[in-house]
């Protein structure tokens, strides 16, 4: 049997043993929306919590669209030029209209990748794009601290603008519960220090700091406070299916259009399995996602609660740039140096986390649970050992050698990787 797994710009087939017995996890069927553009121009004239994005312009002279970076897939060239149309209907000239990619602590987007990201010349030609640069202290206004101690400090362009539209793809995010919505200001557009805060073992320690999970989540909670001392934002907000086709649109209040998005993708997204596996298969979810090993923990982390203890994780992902920043090689070179323990117990009482480092934190997560295994294609061999994990040269080696080891032919495959987080049914 042959299985597709999602890898770099498409597949990489994942040929099964001779007797492998595999179950395929994939969401449940979403509905495709027939057409796109008419669903996107619908959203923004109707909401349950805003007006139509026409009449939130009027009277208004300035504003800031945030855009995810490169890393995830959103369509922002079926968003953005209607957005921006809306806003100009509205009355605000285009030459006080700003697109702020939200880079959060990553490297900016610029050149043909910013082209690739807005996915519109048009966009481009007649409006503001730029990055956010997180280590940049005069970028940012600061808005005091939330109840929890936060720092809240956001790029200035967004708190200044009279209009603050955050777009996004909802998605299960392994920290964040759900990516989009509030987590495109913060981390998305925040000073190092706010992101450094709220990124430290303490919260991401806390076992509410998961896929899939909002009550209690400290970050969750966080955001939802730096969102309350911004004033008024909207959001527009989308959901996609295995393929990338538009599943889901809504605009309206931040919060509030978020949550339904949520509620839309969280019946599809979490996917009950009945029993745990000695050998789980899952991807990083192919391009943009996995071209670092830093992105690639996301895959390891979504699919550990059918993994059994002491079973092997097996994740393909291409890497195409490589590990990701200095700071997260450093953090991982502590890693090796000190083992999963010792570098949870260097860390544990750090106010601010170092840059990245929260990654190699959770990537301790499933290897305390059982053994990680990763191949691609791409990871020059320098950086292999940096990963602290075990390398395959070829899938198919890798599950033969894990059925043969663990005795256990029942083999888990998750092609999309950790857009799909499976949950082991008593667990359920």
């Amino acid at each position: 049997m042959e299985v597709e797994l999602n890898y770099g710009r498409g597949t990489i087939a994942l040929r099964l043993p001779a007797g492998a017995k595999p179950t395929i996890i994939r969401k449940p069927a979403m509905p495709v929306l027939a057409n796109a553009p008419e669903a996107v121009r619908d959203a923004l004239a109707r909401s349950d919590s805003a007006a139509p994005l026409v009449e939130e312009a009027r009277g208004k002279r300035s504003a800031c669209i945030l855009i995810c970076d490169i890393t995830r897939p959103v369509p922002n060239g079926l968003l953005l030029q209607p957005v921006i149309r809306e806003l100009m209907a509205g009355g605000i000239d285009s030459k006080d209209i700003t697109v702020l990619v939200a880079t959060g602590l990553h490297r900016p987007n610029l050149g043909a990748e910013l082209e690739e990201l807005v996915g519109d010349p048009w966009v481009m030609a007649n409006v503001r794009v730029e990055n956010h640069y997180a280590r940049n202290d005069e970028d940012h206004a600061d808005l005091g601290r939330t109840p929890h101690g936060t720092a809240v400090k956001i790029d200035r362009r967004f708190v200044d603008a009279d209009v603050k539209i955050v777009t996004g793809l909802v998605e299960p995010h392994f920290m964040a519960g759900y990516s989009g919505g509030r987590k495109v200001i913060a981390p998305g557009i925040a000073h190092r220090e706010t992101i450094t805060t709220f990124h430290s073992h303490r919260f991401m320690a806390d076992p509410n700091a998961e896929n899939c999970i909002l009550k209690d989540n400290p970050l969750h909670r966080e955001q939802l406070a730096i969102v309350g001392m911004l004033g008024r934002v909207l959001a527009v907000n989308t959901v996609i299916d295995e393929h990338r086709h538009l599943s889901f649109v809504n605009y309206g209040e931040v919060v509030a259009s978020h949550l339904q998005a949520v509620e839309f993708i969280r019946t599809y997204a979490q996917v009950t399995v009945p029993r745990r596996f000695r050998t789980v298969v899952t991807s990083a979810a192919g391009y943009p996602l996995d071209k670092t090993y830093y992105q690639t923990v996301k895959g390891m982390v979504a699919p550990m609660d059918i993994l059994e203890p002491g079973g092997n994780l097996i994740i393909a992902s291409e890497c195409s740039e490589g590990m990701g920043s200095e700071e997260f090689v450093e953090a991982q070179k502590r890693l090796l140096a000190l083992g999963p323990e010792g570098f949870l117990n260097a860390i544990s009482a750090k106010r601010y986390a170092d840059i990245d480092e929260w990654q190699t934190q959770m990537q301790t997560k499933p290897m305390k649970v059982g053994r990680v295994t990763l191949y691609t294609g791409s990871l020059p061999a320098g950086d292999r050992s940096l990963t602290g994990v075990t390398m395959a040269e070829d899938l198919e080696t890798a599950v033969a050698n894990s059925i043969r080891e663990t005795g256990d032919d029942a083999v888990a495959v998750i092609p999309e990787g950790p857009y799909v987080v499976p949950v082991y049914g008593e667990a359920a």
